[in-house]
């Protein structure tokens, strides 16, 4: 594992394979082992020929913790992984990002277009634009003192993902409360790259594959039978249909 510098903050990253480089954002108080590594994403994006390239989103796995919300605006983390390609001297990649991974990955897109050769927006559809609910509920969650306090169940949810991923909760409660920011449908109108959505039909987190991608001119959509939100990840098929996109877009 390495790092980085991205506007004075550290940040860590993987670097792996060799080929068309694929940069993988990961999501909300996961990190780029979890999301990517555990999930045989790695492996599956190595072997098919390309570089596969993982972040630590600030305040996320082994890069720093920033406990003011206002250092999470999703252009921010966007921004870190523009810098991450300056870093590695790469002109152009594939961003390829999940739930707020995605969310990310739209924005660094729409913020430095001449850096993205393709975008992959997995487990973050509609609510790109149609946006969450219930961030103060997840902040307060993952600030309460014990999991007995919570009482709201998607709240209770994510603090538990957060210990399981022995997050810094501090660092992601000031996350939760900056990195949800929507787009418009006239902003992901103007993504002009070859565009990949995909989201599990029962994810409740996401919205609609078809409907994001309906947005975005000439934008691909893949909903997973059967899978929701934790489970759609590391979905054969999800794998299935991100190399079959790379493939067509030489990528």
């Amino acid at each position: 594992m390495a790092t980085f510098e991205s506007d004075g903050v550290t940040l860590s990253y993987a670097d792996e394979g060799e080929g068309a480089p694929v940069v993988m954002i990961h999501g909300f108080a996961s990190n780029m082992a979890v999301n990517w590594a555990n999930t045989s994403w790695v492996r599956t994006i190595v072997s098919s020929g390309r570089r596969a390239i993982r972040i630590d989103n600030r305040g996320h796995g082994a890069s720093e913790k920033l406990y003011d919300p206002a250092l999470y605006r999703t252009d921010f983390m966007g921004a870190d992984a523009i810098r991450l390609l300056d870093h590695l001297g790469i002109e152009k990649a594939t961003l390829f990002g999940y739930s707020m991974g995605a969310r990310i990955a739209a924005f660094a897109t729409l913020g430095a277009p001449e850096r993205v050769s393709t975008l992959i927006l997995s487990g973050m559809a509609s609510a790109l634009v149609d946006g969450h609910s219930g961030s103060d509920k997840i902040a307060g969650a993952l600030e309460a003192a014990s999991r007995d306090d919570i009482t709201d169940p998607q709240a209770l949810g994510y603090r538990v993902f957060a210990e399981q991923t022995k997050s810094d909760l501090g660092a992601l409660a000031a996350c939760i409360q900056a990195s949800r920011q929507k787009l418009t449908a006239d902003e992901v109108g103007r993504i002009a790259v070859p565009t990949l959505v995909v989201a599990g039909a029962d994810d409740a987190v996401s919205g609609s594959a078809d409907a994001l991608a309906a947005m975005i001119p000439g934008a691909e959509a893949v909903t997973l039978p059967g899978k929701d939100h934790m489970t759609a990840v590391g979905d054969r098929g999800h794998k299935s249909a991100v190399i079959d996109f790379l493939d067509r877009h030489s990528a």
